[in-house]
């Protein structure tokens, strides 16, 4: 089918518009879904110039996110060292998008093979302390 110009010009200036627009809801990229964290959950992270520890808003075997205030760019890396009761955890993650003055979603790059089975048992355990969903203040008489 051949298309007048008019039609050309429309069809171009939809695609444009279409391919600029933010995708805010739909299905998630991921692999497989993050766990809120209902109580404190820490980790030790260096990635020059800064080595910190903050707290870990959400994880999955394959990433996470962290509070932290320092400023990172989108593909640095950086070392994790879990501070839980599962026992050591290393991993390296790459940062995959930052939001200033909330913190870090990082995915994890590799974890070390002594490592993993207690990473398993720490999102074993997490998944058993769901987050519980946040109930709205209301005024008491």
């Amino acid at each position: 089918m051949l298309q007048t110009s008019d039609e050309r010009t429309d069809l171009r200036f939809w695609v444009k518009t279409v391919s600029s627009m933010q995708v805010t809801t739909g299905p998630s990229r991921r692999r497989t879904s993050r766990i809120p964290i209902a109580q404190d959950l820490w980790v030790y992270w260096e990635s020059p110039p800064y080595r910190d520890i903050s707290r870990v808003r959400d994880l999955s075997p394959s990433g996470l996110f962290l509070e932290t205030r320092a400023r990172k760019h989108e593909g640095d890396l950086v070392q994790l060292h879990f501070l839980v009761q599962e026992g050591q955890i290393r991993a390296e993650a790459v940062v995959r998008h930052a939001e200033p003055g909330r913190g870090l979603g990082m995915k994890i790059s590799s974890i070390s093979w002594q490592d993993a089975p207690q990473l398993n048992r720490l999102l074993s355990r997490l998944r058993e302390n769901p987050r519980p969903a946040q109930i709205p203040s209301q005024n008491m008489p």
